[in-house]
């Protein structure tokens, strides 16, 4: 990885055929001044010794003739050739690393991108983790493919949603997650919101049929100091609570499992553990 920067360092971006065409020059004129240099110093002892068929005037003409003629165009021929390969090995490069970091499906970035994107987030951001409310449901009432058209929606919904500043991922299965940038605290909480709203009043249609969906969040802010493992634990515990109070919801970390919120839990019947069957792994590690 090291070489291969230096390289593209000392030499130029190869994903531009500008810099393919600008480093066979160099190299084609880099080869007639070496040839020249290696003349000037063979020639004249050559011609000392009385060892040229020519004077040393012409010699010297002709073998400047000679290393344009044959040296230069042969080597820019040759770093032409491996320009295009260096073209074709970057391009491949850039590819295999976005395709690595990209969810398939959606298109959006995947776990692993969004990890190293949130340990990057400092400041003025909030984590939210939202998850598709039963999802197991539609696919078994629709079929795997509507299942796909709503997970390609939402992340449709969630690409535009955020602005610039932001980053949206694909975590796995039904659940997403975004890091919401700018402030104050409340403007974030209220695009979050939107955005449930938006997807709750916005049917799916796939296969001919219309899927009514709604989505939960539990949101987490980044504080300068904090663990990105604690952002990412609140903000699922947030996630868990917004599921067990009914789904359809955006909960903030800060609401918590507070008197209220548990006696609603305990006349529903719910407990903390509650029937939240499509959020089954509360507590997940960061980053796994």
């Amino acid at each position: 990885m090291k070489n291969w920067m230096s390289l593209q360092t000392e030499m130029g971006n190869f994903q531009h055929r500008a810099t393919i065409i600008s480093f066979a020059l160099k190299m084609s004129f880099s080869a007639v001044i070496l040839s020249a240099l290696i003349m000037l110093i063979v020639l004249p002892p050559l011609s000392y010794l009385d060892l040229l068929p020519l004077s040393l005037a012409h010699s010297l003409s002709l073998g400047i003739v000679f290393a344009w003629i044959v040296g230069g165009a042969a080597c820019g021929l040759l770093s032409l050739i491996a320009g295009f390969a260096l073209h074709q090995l970057t391009v491949s490069r850039a590819e295999f690393e976005k395709l690595s970091r990209t969810d398939m499906l959606s298109g959006l970035l995947n776990r692993r991108a969004f990890t190293a994107a949130l340990a990057d987030a400092d400041g003025d951001a909030s984590l939210v983790i939202f998850d598709v409310d039963r999802f197991k449901a539609i696919n078994d009432r629709f079929g795997h493919a509507c299942g796909d058209a709503v997970i390609i929606a939402i992340s449709a919904i969630l690409t535009a949603a955020f602005n610039d500043g932001s980053v949206v991922a694909r975590l796995g299965g039904e659940e997403f997650g975004v890091i919401v940038t700018g402030s104050p605290l409340s403007a974030r909480l209220e695009q979050v919101e939107q955005v449930k709203m938006q997807i709750a009043q916005q049917p799916i249609i796939a296969d001919g049929c219309s899927i009514a969906i709604t989505i939960s969040a539990g949101i987490a802010d980044l504080e300068t100091g904090r663990s990105k493992e604690a952002v990412y634990a609140s903000a699922d515990k947030a996630l868990y609570l917004a599921k067990a109070l009914g789904r359809n919801r955006v909960i903030h970390e800060s609401e918590g499992l507070h008197h209220a919120w548990h006696s609603r839990l305990v006349e529903s019947g719910l407990g903390v553990q509650g029937d939240a069957a499509d959020h089954d792994e509360p507590q997940r590690a960061y980053g796994i």
